[in-house]
């Protein structure tokens, strides 16, 4: 099997990952509590940190059932854009603002650092793996629906 293939699978089960989380992202409970998610990181949190998060917190606050909307259909959109293959650049570099968005808000950079924290959250991990889809052509092989160019 060549790389490209290999990276092409990984694209496709990556899909499937991004298509489960969009799947909870649509379920009333998350447009409901959606402020709260960014909120929830807050304590023991860095100055820096918590005046990033609260600047999101106000923005989101604006119309937080939009900002969830938002959010849904782009993790919805990743997940299609992975699996078959569709516009593969700007679903990567989409998938990697999405990720770190998320990384560097509802999980606080992974903080807070203290005595006791065990990791550094998820979603920076995300950027690893579009970066790696990216270099490695994913997007190459295993187009299951033929859209888009080979590089």
């Amino acid at each position: 099997m060549s790389d490209h293939r290999k990276f092409a699978w990984l694209r496709i089960a990556f899909g499937a990952i991004w298509g489960i989380d969009a799947y909870f992202k649509w379920q009333p409970d998350f447009f409901t509590n959606f402020t709260s998610y960014l909120s929830g990181n807050l304590d023991g949190q860095p100055a820096l940190v918590r005046g990033w998060i609260d600047l999101w917190i106000h923005v989101v606050g604006v119309n937080p059932n939009l900002f969830a909307l938002l959010v849904a259909l782009a993790e919805t959109a990743i997940a299609f854009a992975l699996i078959f293959g569709i516009t593969p650049r700007i679903a990567t570099w989409g998938g990697i603002a999405m990720s770190f968005v998320i990384w560097s808000t509802a999980e606080g950079f992974g903080g807070p650092y203290t005595a006791g924290s065990t990791d550094i959250g998820a979603a920076i991990i995300y950027v690893l793996v579009f970066l790696a889809l990216y270099f490695g052509h994913a997007w190459d092989d295993l187009r299951l629906i033929g859209a888009g160019k080979p590089r």
